[in-house]
């Protein structure tokens, strides 16, 4: 008992310790005792972070997984993956290593298709509808493959569009076939007819101007053709007959032979007709889907309706070049559209 006492006797080293190394002893056996909860609470936290990051990686396999089978196997084209496209710059081909934008593609397919339901009420024959959305998905991916090859070379020969040129575009638009419409009665004959929201209208508009501008550059025997076109009017007194019987296949001639409306799909020739006096020439001017150039006599009219004659000088080489490109194997296509597509 003597001895057990003795040993629980403070020893004469802690008898020499000060209050505060006491005080400092105790603080670390305390921050000791924390530190067993303080690291296993890290550990968990770092975990948290891991599995969090793996699950976003995961959710966004999946949707990249879904959108490329939906986009490049099932060939789908429904709003949302419109939209989806338009944020996300993928492409549906490459044409001369440029990449052919899925939305500008799929921008065309839409309005197409809900052009010819507008027009001509929803085919009820599976087959038709099958047939139609072939076609025109075939046309849309073309028309986007061709429009892409005009922005490259457009790259090429410092060619652009500002914004004034694309709204002043839009604003002759706005009174086409001579009714001045508002913007906002415009823009809903636009979307109910085509589908197309002012910015995707304007991207069109943007892209007919580029190619228009790329053609007129680079098409020397188009420009050649016009130039003595023009010569010949002046020199004939504005006879389309006698002009077109001079340059013979080098043009296309085209009389109405009677009346027909002034809001006529024709190039843009109704609209510019309606605006003539008659017996007046319009001179040069690109058609607006930007193939050629045109020159239209007004015979005459009433106010809904035109009669006239005109002289269209195709562009070529543009079409030859692409049609070279094609053949050479540099145009690479990443959807298939065939029979088979149940893309709807």
């Amino acid at each position: 008992m003597c001895y057990n006492y003795i040993m629980k006797l403070p020893s004469k080293k802690e008898d020499k310790k000060t209050e505060q190394e006491k005080v400092e002893e105790r603080r670390e056996e305390v921050l000791a005792a924390g530190r067993k909860f303080k690291y296993p609470l890290q550990w968990t936290k770092h975990r948290v972070v891991i599995n969090t990051i793996l699950i976003a990686f995961v959710v966004l396999a999946i949707l990249f997984t879904s959108g490329w089978l939906a986009l490049y196997q099932f060939g789908m084209t429904d709003e949302m993956l419109f939209r989806v496209t338009k944020i996300v710059p993928v492409p549906v081909a490459n044409i001369d290593g440029e990449n052919v934008l899925f939305s500008d593609y799929l921008m065309f397919y839409r309005s197409s298709m809900l052009s010819i339901e507008r027009q001509s009420g929803q085919v009820d024959n599976e087959g038709s509808v099958a047939d139609l959305q072939i076609q025109y998905k075939r046309a849309a991916l073309s028309e986007a493959e061709d429009y892409t090859y005009a922005v490259k070379l457009a790259k090429e020969l410092d060619l652009t569009v500002s914004n004034e040129e694309i709204a002043e575009e839009f604003k002759r638009h706005l009174s086409i076939g001579g009714i001045d419409r508002s913007e906002e009665a415009f823009m809903k004959i636009i979307e109910e007819n085509f589908g197309l929201s002012k910015d995707e209208y304007e991207r069109m508009l943007y892209l007919t101007i580029i190619k228009a501008k790329v053609e007129m550059e680079i098409d020397e025997n188009a420009n050649r053709i016009a130039n003595r076109a023009e010569a010949l009017l002046a020199e004939n007194g504005n006879n389309y007959k006698a002009v077109a019987d001079a340059l013979g296949s080098e043009i296309k001639y085209e009389e109405t032979g009677g009346m027909v409306s002034d809001q006529n799909i024709d190039g843009g020739r109704a609209s510019e007709a309606s605006r003539l006096e008659p017996g007046a020439s319009s001179g040069r001017f690109v058609s607006m889907n930007g193939d050629g150039y045109y020159f239209v006599k007004l015979i005459n009219k009433t106010e809904t309706d035109v009669n006239f004659v005109s002289i269209k000088v195709p562009f070529t080489e543009f079409d030859n070049r692409l049609n070279t490109l094609r053949e050479e194997g540099n145009v690479s296509e990443y959807i298939t559209i065939s029979p088979q597509d149940p893309g709807q």
